[in-house]
């Protein structure tokens, strides 16, 4: 596996690639790696020629310094999980080569999508994903970029990056990996506390609970249902369930409105704040 550390190493090394026709399949990452990472680099080599993949903790899309301060960072041991499963190429950047000495966001109209669900609770956090992802798509020119779908909003809102600012890359979404009570592997798991790991499955049985009630009730009804689950678990806070469109992650006016429905929720365990999302439809 070939590490850089910088920019201009990094581009000339895939300039080399691409100049022998090799195609770059990319897999941005913030590090403390887990299995939903491993598919997507493994898809990413299963796919392309060249598995690259960015471990970035990005301090522009952390509207809690302290979170930013905690998030777990295993380099170490991230550089043997990727080794495992044939990663070609790592880039591990300083938060200077990144910014230089201006760490700050660009802005970004995403058409509306910045502005719901995570939006309304994490003030600039999008434009911090857009900065990050931009700078990382303009550096690595790969021919398809993968993204978990735990975070669809931040995968739609990439899409849509792509898409206003004309990038040559295809953006591909990958399923969601659970661990085998059900909870969405997060980076972020590592920090719950025994306790709340052993309650923080009941996010997915939640959402599972809604799908098969979405359609019997609306989706007032469902979301006043959820919250009232949440009641009973002292141990988790609800900070939002919403159901929305895909497309739009608009909550439509009916469920026939749309074509396709997704149920969101974003949940605290203590102080860990865990996301998660399932399909309707």
């Amino acid at each position: 596996m070939n590490i850089f550390n910088t920019k201009l190493e990094l581009k000339a090394f895939l300039a080399e690639q691409k100049e022998a026709r090799k195609s770059i399949g990319f897999v941005p990452t913030m590090g403390a790696l887990h299995e939903g990472h491993l598919s997507l680099v493994k898809r990413a080599k299963k796919k392309n020629d060249l598995a690259v993949v960015s471990i970035f903790v990005n301090p522009t899309q952390f509207d809690n310094s302290e979170d930013l301060k905690k998030y777990p960072q295993t380099l170490e041991n991230d550089k043997q999980l990727l080794e495992s499963v044939g990663c070609d190429v790592l880039f591990v950047p300083t938060v200077k080569e990144i910014y230089d000495n201006n760490i700050n966001s660009e802005k970004f109209d995403f058409d509306g999508l910045e502005h719901e669900m995570e939006g309304k609770f994490r003030e600039g956090h999008f434009d911090g994903v857009g900065t990050i992802v931009k700078a990382f798509l303009e550096i690595i020119m790969p021919d398809v970029a993968y993204f978990g779908k735990k975070d669809f909003q931040q995968l739609q809102i990439v899409k849509k990056l792509v898409e206003k600012y004309n990038i040559p890359v295809e953006i591909k979404g990958r399923p969601i990996f659970r661990e085998d009570d059900g909870l969405a592997m997060s980076s972020r798991n590592a920090r719950l506390t025994k306790e709340h790991r052993e309650v923080a499955p009941f996010i997915y049985k939640t959402l599972k609970k809604a799908k098969k009630k979405f359609g019997a009730k609306n989706i007032e009804e469902l979301t006043k249902w959820v919250k009232k689950q949440f009641k009973k678990k002292p141990l988790l806070e609800l900070e939002y369930f919403t159901i929305a469109d895909e497309k739009t992650l608009k909550t439509p006016e009916n469920i026939e409105s749309s074509k396709s429905c997704r149920a969101f929720i974003a949940v605290f365990a203590g102080d860990i704040r865990l996301i998660d999302n399932i399909g309707l439809k």
